[in-house]
């Protein structure tokens, strides 16, 4: 039989543990529908796994909404866990397998197994605190895994367009919560709007934005020709696409 456990569980926004209906917390209901989730997906039964005790510094967000939860890499090392809701987050679960029958064989033995290498992303430049990051900014790289902080980013598109929280010097593996979403969309400001025709062409246009938005806002626009008022959907810094009618 083959139990793995969860470790270094990091919730990329801030907030304390909330308490959801007939006292269960934002942290035991995330934990039960990864539960669920690894069950039905990997086919383990309950008995095969637990999840390790988390820092008590993590603070975990209720999520109004089903968690999503999937396999981000090739193997089943990493799990990652996702809110879809307004305010979106997500957060990764370290697996490790173990085998019973050899740990009842050497009972004495904490020696862990190596860590599998995978891709990281890295700063190739300085990335300092409250700029935007771009993906030129960015590199994927392999890694051996020795000494990886285990929330390290494995996808340039899990950074890219996000707001640094910290300076992070070049050659630096980023982690999820060293960004956070960041304002692609400001008020006041000139726009492009692209709109997909249904000849598989598109056209693009300039437009004021009303509001802020950040990646995958809805925000509302003004053609300045013609006074128009549309919407639209943030799609990277000062871009927006034309909503779906």
């Amino acid at each position: 039989m083959r139990c793995l456990r969860a470790a270094c569980l990091v919730l990329l926004l801030a907030g304390g543990h909330q308490v959801m209906a007939q006292g269960t917390t934002a942290l035991e209901s995330t934990l039960n529908q990864v539960t669920l989730w690894v069950k039905q997906n990997l086919q383990m039964a309950e008995s095969q796994f637990s999840i390790a005790p988390l820092d008590s510094r993590i603070r975990v967000q209720a999520c109004d909404r089903p968690l999503t939860v999937d396999l981000p890499f090739a193997s089943r090392e990493t799990v990652r866990v996702r809110c879809q809701s307004d305010a979106p987050w997500q957060m990764y679960l370290r697996l490790v397998l173990t085998t019973p029958a050899a740990t009842a064989a050497q009972p004495k033995s904490s020696e862990a197994a190596p860590p599998s290498p995978r891709k990281v992303v890295v700063a190739n430049q300085l990335l300092r605190r409250g700029t935007t990051v771009g993906a030129d900014q960015l590199q994927e790289v392999d890694h051996s895994g020795i000494g990886l902080d285990p929330q390290a980013a494995a996808s340039i598109k899990d950074i890219e367009n996000g707001e640094m929280v910290r300076d992070i010097a070049a050659g630096t593996p980023l982690r999820s919560h060293d960004v956070r979403r960041a304002t692609l969309v400001k008020q006041g400001q000139s726009v492009v709007l692209t709109v997909a025709l249904s000849s598989g062409l598109s056209i693009t246009a300039r437009v004021d934005a009303l509001q802020d938005g950040k990646m995958g806002d809805q925000v509302r626009l003004k053609n300045p020709e013609s006074g128009r008022l549309i919407s639209g959907i943030v799609t990277g810094p000062n871009a927006v696409r034309a909503q779906q009618q």
